[in-house]
């Protein structure tokens, strides 16, 4: 039994489903008549007018009716829409047992314990025909669905049918007295309206129930003997069939179920049973600990059921009506009726597959309740709840999905749950050992696997892949590696959804959507009151699906709304375009058409594809409340104003967008002091002078507007309201607009005027007014109060304006996505609105007249105390003076239209430095955009470089050299402007060059000849210094081709030799002890690659150094090397030759030198020991000297910036190297 509803009440004793809505009736032992909404679960009314006990009620066909009948002897008509009782029929003697409507003619039957039966007219509100032959109670009685029959169930142990034909026939009112006699006559005794036609005996206790088959010549009762009985009928005579026992109390109720073949039937045993009309056997059995059943009723259109007991009732099913079904592609395989079916979605064209055994056990709920399909294999699995959870495995050759014949027959097999995970494996899920076997399409076993939670259902979640799920989370499980790829808290999902490219699933269980990545991230979550039925994803994205009585959309963050409503629930099966495709609960395809135009909007707005915003716009009738409360709380009140007719809505709107244009026509037409009031705040944000002063000149909020003359500097008109406030007789407004003028003398004129002579007195000495002070002094006499001793006066001097006159300048802006729609939509009314305010009201309104020519008197008269003001306003607003608004140029109008109709404020471009570094895989072009770390980043990566000390400051250099600053005005922070490299006049503005390097390969030339001259005058230590310097700016250098690239990496090896020999040299000369050691640097160094001249330099300094320490034979060496390179300067080679003389007479050495000219060699950077070829060495990544294995891993002493022995990718200085 699937139970959809239950309510909690006194007990019940009558049931009836409403036809269309999801309505039920339930009628109390207290007297209450209860309508519930069974599918929201909510009471939705109730009815209490009968006294005792109500035991019948029924819902009329196609009115809204319903009729009752109580033990207070009434049946009463009620009309549900006016929550009223219309009528009550009297007549019957006894408590009233059943009652019910004809389902064509306006008739009500019912039973009653007088022992008779009645039908009446609820038109005409009388009691048709009554029929008499039962002689004890009637405990029920009903019309047949289609024939003029009535059957009746009474204690005095039978079943009648009657047959009411004759009153179909009966018409009208009769004719004359004698026919009204005889109509009285009927009424007393039963007329001939109605005969028995049958009367069943067979039960041996009182009968409490019969009921017609719906279509077949059939009737069930039940009784107190505790048995079901079946009958036949034909047109003579009707007989017993059957019994069914099993009841252990009084049966209360029984019927057949009108889509099954089936009797349900309850009774005071406290159980409901479910019976096989044709092999009359007991199928199912419900019970309830303590409740006895009363009352059974069935919808009459849809498959539920429901049942009234002790305390309260059920709503119920007895199968699950879910067709199963799976979607490939444009395919889709479902279920019905016991065969397998195949629809094709394009074509629209339906065709059976293969027919589905009968499982062998006879309880209910054993159809197919999931399918899963493998398109490769054409394979299909079907499991049902059969023999405790089962499956099919049916292989279907490919050419005969259109031919049912040659299936071959189906594997079968245990399991609580089949899917497939490949093309040829599925997964079966064991319960008992909470594993996953993992077969073939043979049906054998090929791996077993331990899920990671105690799973009751696997789905589907890619190849190799299970979406496990518990109680109260899904788990995704990858079989292959045995991992958890995702894990999520949810209610209990029912049923899982992926979508097309399964990046998304939605899981859906009874009352929640919940949409998560392909890795179980929660994206959102959705909760129905309605149960949830079916979902599909549509081409965007977005997840529909359905409830009970409605489809709708979810989109990908959250929001939700209702695509249409729904008569029956459906199974959504695909989402194409327009078109979703369903299953009904018949198993029948269909294909309704939806508008998606909403959630596309919503899509749209949320994906931020304003094109399609905008034209959807244009097009569509997207209008109503919710839309725009919708944009307005998402932010985009400027679209809003599209959809808008009601002015305090666009007003509101308006100015939510900043729209000042559309807020003063809205304003205008509402014309209130409070949108005013609003309108000046918003319009003073912006800056935008004129709209504030008319809105307060329309305000009349003179305070305010003289502070806005006073920060706009506006003193003409200042002066102006020192008139008005002076005419108004408003002292302390006249004092204001004085003192924001600067005016001492005014301000002493108005402190005379109101009697403050000692402040007037102050004001005018301080001021330096000695005159005016004076003749003050005299009126005072003897009270002139004294100035305070040794301070020094501030005077109250009005403060400069922030901008005189005129708007605030706006920034200029590419129009708004909307403004264009936007402009024509508003056009028409806002600009005539505007031109109307601009050309007449503003001038009109403030049309005082001349002030100076009224007496005082006069004009106070005039303006007593504001009210006079208040009526002349339809000629002239304050009627107090022109305030000579500025030139056309000044008025809203012009900057107003400046603006255009939204401000949409400029989207912040990307920095330039963002986009240097994007583009750039060179480390100084980093270093100039001042990302120091990526720079950093790179020469390690590039170069192996660890020790970036000393190249701080030619980072640093890089960085200010590629920026330019400029500052625009005191207050404002100091702008930064990218110097790009190979700027011109005709570049264009939006793309962007590299950064200017203050770096080139030019300069390093220079400071190449500058070492060179530095070496030959002997100034070792400073032309080490160039050269060190050269190498460390090597890496931070960048050329345009590949030819300069080789050059560049020619000057690394150049400058290196240099720097591994000078650094030989000035150690040779720090050693003072160890001739032997001086000797041996100064051999090496004559083995540094170096320039012609300096060689030949080297080459005399060992000579020399060799010479004096006796070691003739490798002074020799040096000498002969230094004739070979043909010295130019003679001076040279003569002592080359002497030094051989010496030595061919003693070809000795005095000291044994670790140096052998012979042998190949190059000299450690570090240690400046020979390694010879063949020796084991490491070397730097960057400048490439060598080094003995000992030092790898240390800071590169030729160098200083790289590690030895460290894996680097290469110098890359130029963007050709990337291309």
């Amino acid at each position: 039994m699937l139970t959809k509803f239950e309510t909690k009440s006194n007990r019940v004793k009558g049931l009836s489903f409403h036809s269309k809505r999801p309505w039920i009736l339930a009628s109390l032992h207290s007297g209450v008549i209860q309508l519930w909404d069974y599918r929201m679960g909510t009471l939705i009314d109730r009815f209490d007018e009968h006294e005792g006990p109500v035991r019948g009620v029924h819902f009329h066909k196609s009115q809204p009716l319903f009729v009752s009948g109580g033990d207070d002897y009434k049946i009463k008509v009620w009309n549900y829409k006016l929550h009223r009782c219309l009528f009550t029929l009297l007549g019957h003697l006894d408590y009233i047992r059943t009652v019910q409507f004809h389902h064509e003619n306006p008739w009500i039957v019912s039973a009653s314990d007088d022992q008779t039966i009645r039908i009446w007219n609820w038109q005409s509100r009388t009691c048709i025909s009554v029929l008499t032959g039962h002689n004890h109670y009637v405990m029920c009685a009903s019309f047949h669905a289609k024939e003029d029959l009535v059957v009746s169930a009474s204690l005095d142990q039978t079943v009648r049918v009657w047959d009411i034909g004759a009153l179909k026939k009966k018409s009208g009112s009769p004719p004359d007295d004698m026919l009204r006699l005889s109509q009285m006559n009927t009424d007393l005794f039963g007329g001939i309206d109605a005969v028995v036609k049958y009367v069943l005996e067979g039960h041996d206790r009182g009968v409490n129930w019969a009921a017609f088959h719906p279509t077949l010549p059939l009737i069930v009762s039940g009784a107190d003997d505790r048995q079901v009985k079946l009958w036949r009928m034909n047109d003579t005579k009707a007989w017993e069939v059957d019994t069914l026992r099993g009841h252990m109390n009084n049966v209360s109720c029984v019927m057949f179920h009108a889509k099954q073949d089936i009797i349900v039937s309850n009774s005071e045993d406290k159980s409901i049973r479910v019976w096989d009309a044709t092999r009359r056997t007991g199928l199912q059995t419900f019970r309830r600990e303590h409740d006895r059943f009363w009352i059974l009723a069935a919808h009459p259109e849809m498959n539920l059921l429901a049942a009234g007991h002790d305390s309260g009732m059920i709503v119920f099913k007895l199968e699950r009506e879910r067709p199963a079904f799976s979607v490939s592609g444009d395919s889709l395989f479902y279920v019905k009726d016991r065969f397998l079916r195949y629809y094709e979605f394009s074509s629209q064209k339906d065709t059976q597959v293969a027919p589905i055994r009968r499982p062998g056990s006879t309880s209910l709920n054993q159809s197919p309740r999931t399918l899963s399909y493998s398109p490769t294999e054409n394979a299909i699995l079907i499991c049902s709840d059969a023999e405790g959870g089962s499956y099919e495995l049916y292989t279907i050759p490919k050419d005969s999905i259109s031919r049912a014949d040659n299936v071959p027959d189906a594997r079968r097999g245990v399991g609580g749950s089949a899917v497939f995970v490949a093309r040829n494996r599925f997964a079966v899920l064991d319960r008992s050992t909470n594993q996953v076997l993992v077969k073939n399409l043979k049906n054998e076993v090929v791996k077993k696997s331990a899920l990671p939670i105690a799973a009751d259902a696997i789905f589907y979640a890619g190849t190799g892949n299970l979406l496990c799920r518990a109680e109260d989370r899904v788990v995704i499980f990858d079989l292959q590696q045995r991992l958890v790829l995702g894990d999520l808290q949810t209610p209990f999902v029912k049923y899982v959804v992926w979508s097309t490219d399964m990046e998304n699933v939605a899981l859906l269980s009874k009352h929640a959507i919940i949409i998560a990545s392909k890795k179980l991230v929660h994206q959102c979550t959705l909760h129905e009151t309605i149960r949830v039925k079916s979902g599909a994803w549509d081409d965007n994205g977005v997840f529909i699906y359905t409830t009970l009585n409605h489809v709708k959309y979810c989109l990908p963050n959250g929001d939700s709304g209702i695509i249409r409503t729904l008569d029956v629930p459906i199974y959504i099966t695909k989402v194409s375009g327009n078109t979703m495709f369903c299953l009904d609960r018949d198993g029948k395809n269909r294909g309704i058409v939806i508008d998606a135009t909403e959630y596309i909007f919503k899509l749209s707005l949320l994906r931020k594809r304003y094109d399609h915003v905008m034209s959807m716009i244009r097009n569509s009738q997207l209008c109503g409340q919710a839309v725009i409360a919708y944009l307005q709380q998402k932010g985009f009140p400027e679209v809003a104003l599209h959809f808008v007719k009601d002015e305090r809505t666009r007003f509101n709107l308006a100015l939510e967008s900043g729209n000042i244009q559309i807020a003063v026509a809205s304003a205008t037409a509402i014309d209130e002091k409070d949108h005013w009031y609003r309108l000046g705040v918003e319009a003073l944000r912006q800056g935008n002078a004129g709209i504030v002063e008319y809105a307060y000149q329309k305000t009349k909020n003179f305070e305010r507007l003289s502070f806005l003359y006073l920060i706009t500097g506006n003193t003409d008109k200042l002066s102006k309201m020192l008139k008005i406030a002076e005419v108004k007789n408003d002292v302390m407004g006249q004092f204001h607009n004085a003192l924001y003028l600067g005016d001492v003398r005014e301000r002493i004129k108005i402190l005379e005027n109101v009697g403050h002579l000692p402040l007037a007195y102050i004001t005018a000495s301080v001021h330096g007014l000695h005159d005016i002070a004076e003749r003050i002094a005299a009126e005072l006499g003897d009270n002139v109060p004294s100035l305070p001793e040794g301070k020094v006066p501030t005077l109250l001097v009005p403060p400069t304006p922030v901008m005189c006159g005129g708007d605030w300048p706006l920034l200029r802006v590419m129009k708004g996505i909307f403004e264009g729609g936007l402009d024509n939509v508003g056009r028409g009314a806002a600009v005539e609105e505007d031109e109307a305010a601009a050309d007449g009201d503003w001038v009109e309104e403030l049309d005082i007249g001349d002030v100076d020519g009224l007496q005082n008197g006069d004009v106070s008269a005039i303006l007593e105390d504001g009210e006079a003001a208040e009526e002349n306003e339809e000629e002239g607003g304050w009627d107090l003076e022109d305030l000579e608004l500025p030139p056309e140029a000044d008025t809203p109008k012009a900057s107003a239209n400046a603006r255009s109709s939204v401000f949409v404020a400029p989207t912040p471009g990307m920095p330039v430095s963002q986009i240097w570094t994007q583009r750039s895989s060179l480390a100084a072009e980093h270093a100039a955009a001042g990302n120091f770390d990526t720079a950093m980043r790179l020469l390690n990566r590039q170069l192996g470089i660890k020790n970036f000390a000393p190249l701080k400051s030619m980072f640093l250099d890089l960085q200010t050299g590629s920026h330019s600053y400029l500052r625009a005005f005191s207050s404002a922070p100091v702008i930064s402007l990218a110097v790009e490299r190979g700027w011109t006049e005709s570049a264009s503005p939006n793309v962007r060059g590299p950064p200017a390097l203050v770096y080139n390969f030019s300069q390093l030339e220079e400071k190449l000849k500058a070492g060179y001259k530095a070496t030959t005058s002997g100034k070792f230590t400073e032309a080490l210094r160039v050269f060190l310097n050269i190498l460390h700016t090597i890496p931070l250098i960048v050329v345009e081709s590949r030819r300069e690239v080789d050059e560049v990496k020619e000057l690394i090896i150049i400058v290196k030799e240099y720097v591994l020999g000078l650094q030989m040299e000035l150690k040779r000369r720090e050693i003072k002890d160890n001739p032997v050691r001086q000797q041996e640097l100064a051999a090496y160094f004559t083995h540094c690659n170096l320039q012609l001249p300096h060689l030949r330099l080297a080459l005399l300094n060992a000579m020399t150094v060799c010479y004096k320490a006796k070691n003739l034979a490798t002074a020799a060496n040096f000498a002969r090397r230094l004739l070979e390179t043909n010295p130019t300067i003679e001076n040279q080679a003569k002592t080359a030759r002497q030094v051989l003389q010496a030595a061919e007479r003693n070809m000795s050495d005095v000291s044994q030198l670790n140096y052998d000219f012979r042998n190949p060699f190059v000299t450690c950077g570090a240690t400046y020991v020979p390694i010879y070829r063949g020796q084991k060495d490491a070397s730097c990544p960057y400048c490439s000297s060598r080094f003995v294995p000992s030092q790898e891993g240390q800071i590169c002493t030729v160098c200083d910036l790289a590690v030895v022995g460290a894996d680097a990718s290469g110098l890359l200085c130029s963007p050709s190297q990337i291309r």
